[in-house]
Protein backbone atom coordinates (compact mmCIF):
# COMPACT_ATOMS: atom_id res chain seq x y z
CA UNK A 1 0.00 0.00 0.00
CA UNK A 2 1.78 2.99 -1.05
CA UNK A 3 2.21 5.95 1.91
CA UNK A 4 -0.71 8.25 2.45
CA UNK A 5 -0.02 11.71 1.28
CA UNK A 6 -2.70 15.10 2.05
CA UNK A 7 -3.66 16.61 -1.06
CA UNK A 8 -5.11 19.57 -0.30
CA UNK A 9 -5.37 22.13 2.61
CA UNK A 10 -8.17 24.68 3.79
CA UNK A 11 -7.50 28.17 5.48
CA UNK A 12 -10.21 30.12 7.09
CA UNK A 13 -9.25 33.18 8.80
CA UNK A 14 -11.46 32.81 12.24
CA UNK A 15 -9.57 33.48 15.48
CA UNK A 16 -11.77 32.13 19.07
CA UNK A 17 -9.66 33.01 21.86
CA UNK A 18 -12.13 32.30 24.56
CA UNK A 19 -12.33 28.45 25.28
CA UNK A 20 -15.22 28.38 27.35
CA UNK A 21 -17.20 29.93 24.65
CA UNK A 22 -15.33 27.98 21.19
CA UNK A 23 -16.31 24.56 23.40
CA UNK A 24 -19.86 26.01 24.11
CA UNK A 25 -20.72 26.94 20.25
CA UNK A 26 -18.58 24.24 18.64
CA UNK A 27 -16.29 26.15 16.90
CA UNK A 28 -13.12 24.27 17.36
CA UNK A 29 -13.08 23.34 13.86
CA UNK A 30 -11.60 24.65 10.72
CA UNK A 31 -8.81 27.04 10.02
CA UNK A 32 -5.41 27.88 8.52
CA UNK A 33 -2.38 28.27 9.44
CA UNK A 34 1.11 27.93 10.90
CA UNK A 35 2.71 27.25 13.91
CA UNK A 36 5.61 27.57 16.32
CA UNK A 37 5.63 31.04 17.26
CA UNK A 38 2.58 33.21 17.28
CA UNK A 39 1.32 36.60 18.58
CA UNK A 40 -0.22 36.11 22.03
CA UNK A 41 -3.15 37.55 23.59
CA UNK A 42 -1.10 39.95 25.83
CA UNK A 43 0.53 42.17 23.20
CA UNK A 44 3.52 42.00 20.82
CA UNK A 45 5.43 39.75 23.20
CA UNK A 46 6.30 36.22 21.99
CA UNK A 47 5.72 33.42 23.03
CA UNK A 48 7.35 29.61 21.89
CA UNK A 49 4.67 26.92 22.71
CA UNK A 50 7.19 24.31 22.95
CA UNK A 51 9.73 25.91 25.12
CA UNK A 52 6.04 26.74 27.55
CA UNK A 53 4.58 23.53 28.00
CA UNK A 54 8.10 22.65 28.61
CA UNK A 55 8.94 24.94 31.40
CA UNK A 56 5.00 24.68 32.57
CA UNK A 57 4.79 21.95 35.72
CA UNK A 58 2.26 19.57 35.23
CA UNK A 59 -1.13 20.58 35.48
CA UNK A 60 -4.47 19.34 34.02
CA UNK A 61 -4.74 20.17 30.83
CA UNK A 62 -8.27 20.46 28.53
CA UNK A 63 -8.65 17.28 26.38
CA UNK A 64 -9.52 19.12 23.35
CA UNK A 65 -5.84 20.48 23.23
CA UNK A 66 -4.44 16.84 23.56
CA UNK A 67 -3.77 14.71 20.40
CA UNK A 68 -5.63 11.32 20.59
CA UNK A 69 -2.29 9.42 19.92
CA UNK A 70 0.71 10.72 21.29
CA UNK A 71 -1.70 11.85 24.59
CA UNK A 72 0.43 15.05 24.56
CA UNK A 73 -1.29 18.99 24.33
CA UNK A 74 -1.22 19.87 20.57
CA UNK A 75 1.31 21.88 18.92
CA UNK A 76 0.22 22.30 15.32
CA UNK A 77 -3.22 20.17 15.22
CA UNK A 78 -5.18 19.61 12.01
CA UNK A 79 -8.39 18.02 11.17
CA UNK A 80 -9.90 14.99 9.09
CA UNK A 81 -12.45 14.75 7.37
CA UNK A 82 -14.06 12.84 10.02
CA UNK A 83 -13.84 15.93 12.05
CA UNK A 84 -11.01 14.07 14.44
CA UNK A 85 -8.27 16.56 15.48
CA UNK A 86 -4.42 15.20 15.58
CA UNK A 87 -0.99 16.80 16.04
CA UNK A 88 0.11 17.56 12.74
CA UNK A 89 3.56 15.09 13.15
CA UNK A 90 2.12 12.10 14.80
CA UNK A 91 -1.58 11.68 12.37
CA UNK A 92 1.84 11.49 9.29
CA UNK A 93 3.36 9.04 11.22
CA UNK A 94 0.12 7.21 11.26
CA UNK A 95 -0.29 7.77 7.29
CA UNK A 96 3.29 6.59 6.45
CA UNK A 97 2.77 3.63 8.25
CA UNK A 98 0.17 2.71 5.29
CA UNK A 99 -3.06 3.46 7.86
CA UNK A 100 -5.89 4.61 5.61
CA UNK A 101 -8.15 5.24 8.59
CA UNK A 102 -8.84 7.44 11.25
CA UNK A 103 -7.20 6.95 14.26
CA UNK A 104 -9.79 7.27 16.83
CA UNK A 105 -12.91 6.04 14.99
CA UNK A 106 -11.02 3.50 12.41
CA UNK A 107 -13.36 4.78 9.21
CA UNK A 108 -11.46 4.64 6.03
CA UNK A 109 -11.14 8.04 5.18
CA UNK A 110 -12.73 9.03 1.93
CA UNK A 111 -11.11 12.23 1.91
CA UNK A 112 -7.47 12.79 2.05
CA UNK A 113 -6.96 16.43 3.10
CA UNK A 114 -5.95 17.19 6.86
CA UNK A 115 -7.07 21.04 7.55
CA UNK A 116 -4.80 23.24 9.65
CA UNK A 117 -6.78 23.80 13.06
CA UNK A 118 -5.86 27.58 13.34
CA UNK A 119 -9.01 28.12 15.89
CA UNK A 120 -7.89 25.34 17.70
CA UNK A 121 -4.15 26.05 17.67
CA UNK A 122 -4.69 29.86 19.00
CA UNK A 123 -6.61 28.25 21.64
CA UNK A 124 -4.08 26.62 22.80
CA UNK A 125 -1.42 29.16 22.84
CA UNK A 126 -3.78 31.42 24.38
CA UNK A 127 -4.56 29.08 27.37
CA UNK A 128 -0.63 28.06 27.84
CA UNK A 129 0.54 31.59 27.61
CA UNK A 130 -2.23 33.14 30.68
CA UNK A 131 -0.27 29.74 32.76
CA UNK A 132 2.82 30.28 31.45
CA UNK A 133 3.34 34.01 32.41
CA UNK A 134 1.38 33.52 35.59
CA UNK A 135 3.77 31.35 36.66
CA UNK A 136 6.44 33.56 35.91
CA UNK A 137 4.96 36.27 37.51
CA UNK A 138 4.77 34.17 40.82
CA UNK A 139 8.41 32.91 40.01
CA UNK A 140 9.44 36.48 40.45
CA UNK A 141 7.17 37.10 43.81
CA UNK A 142 8.92 34.13 45.18
CA UNK A 143 11.86 35.41 44.67
CA UNK A 144 11.57 38.66 45.75
CA UNK A 145 9.97 37.39 48.97
CA UNK A 146 12.28 34.56 49.47
CA UNK A 147 15.52 37.57 48.92
CA UNK A 148 13.32 39.50 51.64
CA UNK A 149 13.36 37.47 54.28
CA UNK A 150 17.04 36.12 54.15
CA UNK A 151 17.71 39.92 54.50
CA UNK A 152 15.60 39.84 57.49
CA UNK A 153 16.81 36.70 59.01
CA UNK A 154 20.19 38.54 59.40
CA UNK A 155 18.63 41.05 61.47
CA UNK A 156 15.71 40.42 63.19
CA UNK A 157 15.39 37.34 66.69
CA UNK A 158 12.87 36.17 68.62
CA UNK A 159 8.84 35.11 67.25
CA UNK A 160 9.79 37.41 64.59
CA UNK A 161 12.20 34.82 63.56
CA UNK A 162 10.55 31.96 63.83
CA UNK A 163 7.63 33.09 61.76
CA UNK A 164 9.88 34.86 58.92
CA UNK A 165 11.61 31.12 59.07
CA UNK A 166 8.21 29.39 58.97
CA UNK A 167 7.04 31.58 55.96
CA UNK A 168 10.65 30.06 54.35
CA UNK A 169 9.80 27.03 54.87
CA UNK A 170 6.78 26.70 53.80
CA UNK A 171 7.86 28.63 50.09
CA UNK A 172 10.55 26.05 49.54
CA UNK A 173 8.50 23.10 49.76
CA UNK A 174 5.98 24.39 47.48
CA UNK A 175 8.75 26.68 44.61
CA UNK A 176 11.37 25.15 43.20
CA UNK A 177 11.77 28.89 42.66
CA UNK A 178 12.45 29.63 46.17
CA UNK A 179 14.97 26.79 46.85
CA UNK A 180 17.19 27.81 44.10
CA UNK A 181 16.74 31.52 45.04
CA UNK A 182 18.15 30.51 48.97
CA UNK A 183 21.10 28.78 47.45
CA UNK A 184 22.07 31.51 44.79
CA UNK A 185 22.12 34.27 47.71
CA UNK A 186 24.30 32.46 50.29
CA UNK A 187 20.63 30.85 52.52
CA UNK A 188 22.33 27.80 53.28
CA UNK A 189 25.21 29.37 55.16
CA UNK A 190 22.88 31.86 57.32
CA UNK A 191 20.06 29.12 57.83
CA UNK A 192 22.74 26.85 58.92
CA UNK A 193 24.36 29.44 61.27
CA UNK A 194 21.42 29.58 63.12
CA UNK A 195 21.63 26.32 64.44
CA UNK A 196 23.78 25.97 67.88
CA UNK A 197 24.03 25.11 71.77
CA UNK A 198 21.52 27.95 72.32
CA UNK A 199 19.30 27.45 69.68
CA UNK A 200 15.37 27.35 70.61
CA UNK A 201 13.38 24.92 69.75
CA UNK A 202 11.06 26.86 67.77
CA UNK A 203 13.83 28.19 65.59
CA UNK A 204 15.67 25.08 64.99
CA UNK A 205 12.35 22.86 63.66
CA UNK A 206 11.84 25.46 61.49
CA UNK A 207 15.71 25.44 60.18
CA UNK A 208 15.67 22.05 59.95
CA UNK A 209 12.11 22.20 57.78
CA UNK A 210 14.15 24.62 55.37
CA UNK A 211 17.13 22.43 55.15
CA UNK A 212 15.71 19.16 54.70
CA UNK A 213 14.13 20.88 51.19
CA UNK A 214 17.60 22.27 49.52
CA UNK A 215 19.96 20.24 47.62
CA UNK A 216 23.13 20.53 50.65
CA UNK A 217 26.40 21.19 48.73
CA UNK A 218 29.48 18.95 50.78
CA UNK A 219 30.41 22.06 52.73
CA UNK A 220 26.92 22.90 54.06
CA UNK A 221 26.65 19.07 55.09
CA UNK A 222 30.03 18.84 57.20
CA UNK A 223 29.16 22.26 58.55
CA UNK A 224 25.70 20.49 59.91
CA UNK A 225 28.03 17.57 60.86
CA UNK A 226 29.20 19.47 64.23
CA UNK A 227 28.39 17.90 67.13
CA UNK A 228 26.60 20.84 68.89
CA UNK A 229 24.27 20.98 65.71
CA UNK A 230 23.63 16.89 66.14
CA UNK A 231 23.07 17.03 69.34
CA UNK A 232 19.85 20.00 68.49
CA UNK A 233 18.93 17.53 65.85
CA UNK A 234 18.73 14.59 67.77
CA UNK A 235 17.16 17.01 70.87
CA UNK A 236 14.12 18.01 68.35
CA UNK A 237 13.76 14.62 66.58
CA UNK A 238 12.76 13.53 70.46
CA UNK A 239 10.85 15.96 71.20
CA UNK A 240 8.77 17.91 68.50
CA UNK A 241 5.84 17.31 66.24
CA UNK A 242 5.49 14.02 63.81
CA UNK A 243 6.07 16.66 61.07
CA UNK A 244 9.64 17.74 63.16
CA UNK A 245 10.56 13.91 63.25
CA UNK A 246 10.15 13.26 60.10
CA UNK A 247 11.97 16.40 58.51
CA UNK A 248 15.19 15.56 61.51
CA UNK A 249 15.41 12.07 60.08
CA UNK A 250 15.72 12.94 56.55
CA UNK A 251 17.87 15.58 57.41
CA UNK A 252 20.63 13.29 59.64
CA UNK A 253 19.67 10.68 56.72
CA UNK A 254 21.21 13.59 54.12
CA UNK A 255 24.13 14.47 56.34
CA UNK A 256 25.14 10.52 57.14
CA UNK A 257 24.48 9.66 53.28
CA UNK A 258 26.43 12.46 52.66
CA UNK A 259 29.48 12.62 53.98
CA UNK A 260 32.20 10.35 55.64
CA UNK A 261 31.15 10.74 59.26
CA UNK A 262 32.00 9.38 62.47
CA UNK A 263 29.77 6.82 63.17
CA UNK A 264 29.99 7.85 66.79
CA UNK A 265 29.15 11.72 66.87
CA UNK A 266 25.95 11.20 64.99
CA UNK A 267 24.96 7.38 66.56
CA UNK A 268 23.70 8.69 70.40
CA UNK A 269 22.04 6.36 72.26
CA UNK A 270 19.34 9.35 71.82
CA UNK A 271 19.00 9.13 68.60
CA UNK A 272 18.70 5.87 68.68
CA UNK A 273 16.19 5.46 71.00
CA UNK A 274 14.22 8.63 68.94
CA UNK A 275 14.31 6.72 65.92
CA UNK A 276 12.80 3.43 67.64
CA UNK A 277 9.71 5.52 69.09
CA UNK A 278 9.41 7.02 65.57
CA UNK A 279 9.35 3.85 63.57
CA UNK A 280 6.50 1.91 66.36
CA UNK A 281 4.28 4.73 65.25
CA UNK A 282 2.02 3.49 62.67
CA UNK A 283 -0.67 6.30 62.71
CA UNK A 284 2.15 7.57 60.54
CA UNK A 285 3.82 5.53 57.66
CA UNK A 286 5.54 8.44 56.32
CA UNK A 287 7.82 8.46 59.60
CA UNK A 288 7.89 4.97 60.29
CA UNK A 289 9.44 4.52 56.45
CA UNK A 290 12.02 7.26 57.02
CA UNK A 291 12.99 6.07 60.66
CA UNK A 292 13.98 2.69 59.04
CA UNK A 293 15.78 4.30 56.35
CA UNK A 294 18.07 6.10 58.69
CA UNK A 295 18.35 3.10 60.86
CA UNK A 296 19.57 0.95 58.21
CA UNK A 297 21.99 3.23 57.11
CA UNK A 298 23.39 3.92 60.98
CA UNK A 299 23.36 0.30 61.12
CA UNK A 300 25.26 -0.46 58.09
CA UNK A 301 28.27 0.81 60.32
CA UNK A 302 29.39 -2.19 62.35
CA UNK A 303 30.41 -0.03 65.42
CA UNK A 304 27.00 1.13 65.83
CA UNK A 305 25.53 -2.45 66.02
CA UNK A 306 25.44 -3.23 69.42
CA UNK A 307 24.48 -0.25 70.82
CA UNK A 308 21.76 -0.19 68.80
CA UNK A 309 20.89 -3.79 70.41
CA UNK A 310 21.80 -2.73 73.69
CA UNK A 311 18.90 -0.34 73.78
CA UNK A 312 16.39 -3.33 73.02
CA UNK A 313 16.04 -2.75 69.27
CA UNK A 314 15.85 -6.62 68.48
CA UNK A 315 12.78 -6.97 69.99
CA UNK A 316 11.13 -3.79 69.66
CA UNK A 317 11.64 -4.54 65.49
CA UNK A 318 10.67 -8.24 65.40
CA UNK A 319 7.37 -7.41 67.45
CA UNK A 320 6.58 -4.93 64.51
CA UNK A 321 7.30 -7.48 61.69
CA UNK A 322 3.37 -8.80 61.45
CA UNK A 323 1.41 -5.70 61.03
CA UNK A 324 4.56 -4.12 57.93
CA UNK A 325 3.91 -3.41 54.49
CA UNK A 326 6.43 -5.36 51.69
CA UNK A 327 8.73 -1.75 51.63
CA UNK A 328 8.81 -1.56 55.50
CA UNK A 329 9.10 -5.50 56.15
CA UNK A 330 12.20 -5.57 53.54
CA UNK A 331 14.35 -2.21 55.68
CA UNK A 332 13.30 -4.43 59.66
CA UNK A 333 14.61 -7.11 58.08
CA UNK A 334 17.22 -5.81 56.58
CA UNK A 335 18.21 -4.45 59.88
CA UNK A 336 17.55 -7.62 61.96
CA UNK A 337 20.11 -9.37 59.54
CA UNK A 338 23.00 -6.64 59.77
CA UNK A 339 22.09 -7.07 63.97
CA UNK A 340 22.77 -10.87 63.84
CA UNK A 341 26.22 -10.38 62.36
CA UNK A 342 27.54 -9.56 66.08
CA UNK A 343 27.12 -12.33 69.13
CA UNK A 344 24.74 -9.50 70.61
CA UNK A 345 23.02 -9.58 68.12
CA UNK A 346 22.03 -13.00 67.61
CA UNK A 347 21.56 -13.48 71.36
CA UNK A 348 19.23 -10.82 71.23
CA UNK A 349 17.41 -12.39 68.46
CA UNK A 350 17.62 -15.91 69.89
CA UNK A 351 16.20 -14.78 73.51
CA UNK A 352 12.80 -12.87 71.46
CA UNK A 353 10.13 -15.57 71.58
CA UNK A 354 8.59 -13.92 68.62
CA UNK A 355 11.85 -13.82 66.60
CA UNK A 356 11.33 -17.61 65.14
CA UNK A 357 7.49 -17.77 64.40
CA UNK A 358 7.29 -14.10 62.63
CA UNK A 359 10.26 -14.49 60.32
CA UNK A 360 9.30 -18.02 59.58
CA UNK A 361 6.14 -16.85 57.87
CA UNK A 362 7.99 -14.60 55.80
CA UNK A 363 9.52 -17.63 54.04
CA UNK A 364 7.19 -17.57 50.39
CA UNK A 365 4.96 -14.81 51.79
CA UNK A 366 6.20 -11.75 50.56
CA UNK A 367 8.89 -10.58 47.86
CA UNK A 368 12.54 -13.38 47.14
CA UNK A 369 14.54 -10.14 48.66
CA UNK A 370 12.12 -10.76 52.39
CA UNK A 371 12.78 -14.43 51.72
CA UNK A 372 16.52 -14.06 51.26
CA UNK A 373 16.57 -12.05 54.44
CA UNK A 374 14.73 -14.14 56.45
CA UNK A 375 16.63 -17.17 55.84
CA UNK A 376 20.16 -15.22 56.31
CA UNK A 377 18.49 -14.04 60.45
CA UNK A 378 17.20 -17.91 60.52
CA UNK A 379 19.98 -19.34 59.36
CA UNK A 380 22.21 -17.07 62.01
CA UNK A 381 20.28 -17.69 65.02
CA UNK A 382 19.85 -21.65 64.52
CA UNK A 383 23.56 -21.71 64.09
CA UNK A 384 24.36 -19.75 66.71
CA UNK A 385 22.08 -22.27 69.49
CA UNK A 386 21.32 -25.43 67.07
CA UNK A 387 19.65 -27.43 70.17
CA UNK A 388 17.29 -24.71 71.34
CA UNK A 389 16.52 -22.83 67.94
CA UNK A 390 16.19 -25.80 65.36
CA UNK A 391 13.67 -27.47 67.32
CA UNK A 392 11.94 -23.68 67.86
CA UNK A 393 12.17 -23.41 64.42
CA UNK A 394 10.59 -26.49 63.03
CA UNK A 395 8.19 -26.58 65.82
CA UNK A 396 6.95 -22.95 64.17
CA UNK A 397 7.02 -24.50 60.06
CA UNK A 398 10.23 -23.77 59.34
CA UNK A 399 10.66 -27.35 57.58
CA UNK A 400 7.82 -27.27 55.47
CA UNK A 401 8.77 -23.65 54.57
CA UNK A 402 12.30 -25.05 53.41
CA UNK A 403 10.73 -27.24 51.20
CA UNK A 404 8.77 -24.98 49.40
CA UNK A 405 11.69 -22.39 48.82
CA UNK A 406 13.88 -26.20 47.37
CA UNK A 407 10.86 -27.06 45.39
CA UNK A 408 10.26 -23.09 44.15
CA UNK A 409 11.63 -21.37 41.47
CA UNK A 410 13.50 -19.08 43.42
CA UNK A 411 17.33 -17.78 43.05
CA UNK A 412 20.02 -21.49 43.28
CA UNK A 413 21.48 -19.48 46.46
CA UNK A 414 18.32 -19.57 47.91
CA UNK A 415 17.59 -22.82 47.44
CA UNK A 416 21.10 -23.65 48.53
CA UNK A 417 20.88 -22.09 51.77
CA UNK A 418 17.40 -23.55 52.53
CA UNK A 419 18.95 -27.11 51.84
CA UNK A 420 21.75 -26.44 54.73
CA UNK A 421 19.32 -24.51 57.16
CA UNK A 422 17.14 -27.89 56.68
CA UNK A 423 19.79 -29.70 57.44
CA UNK A 424 20.61 -28.40 60.09
CA UNK A 425 17.22 -28.44 61.49
CA UNK A 426 17.22 -32.35 61.27
CA UNK A 427 20.27 -33.24 63.40
CA UNK A 428 17.98 -33.50 66.36
CA UNK A 429 15.29 -35.75 64.81
CA UNK A 430 14.82 -39.34 64.08
CA UNK A 431 14.48 -39.76 60.23
CA UNK A 432 10.88 -40.83 61.41
CA UNK A 433 10.20 -37.82 63.65
CA UNK A 434 11.55 -35.23 61.11
CA UNK A 435 9.12 -36.18 58.31
CA UNK A 436 6.45 -35.94 60.68
CA UNK A 437 7.71 -32.73 61.53
CA UNK A 438 7.63 -31.30 57.76
CA UNK A 439 4.21 -31.75 57.80
CA UNK A 440 4.80 -33.25 54.22
CA UNK A 441 1.20 -32.98 53.07
CA UNK A 442 0.68 -29.56 53.87
CA UNK A 443 3.56 -28.93 51.99
CA UNK A 444 2.13 -30.53 49.11
CA UNK A 445 -1.32 -28.91 49.28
Amino acid sequence: MPMYQPSSRREVDSQVLDLETAVKDGVLGGGGGGCGVIATVFGSEKLDLKLMIEELEPMDVPMVFICPISLEPMHDPVTLCTGQTYERSNILKWFSLGHCTCPTTMQELWDDSMTPNKTLQQLIHSWFSQKYLAMKKRSEDVQGRVKEILENLKKIKGQARVQALKELRQVVQVHGTAKKTVVENGGIGLISSLLGPFTTHAVGCEVIGVLVNLNLDLNSLSDLLQPAKISLMVDILNEGSIETKINCTRLIGMLIEGTDFASQNVASLSLLVGLLRLVKDKKHPNGVVAGLNLLKTICSHEPVRNSFVNVGAVPQLVELIPGLNNECLELVLHILELLSSTPEGRLALKDCPSTIPNVVKLLMKASENCTQLALSILWSICKFAPEECASLAVDAGLAAKLLLVIQSGCNPVLKQRSAELLKLCSLNYTTTIFISKCKLTRTIQ
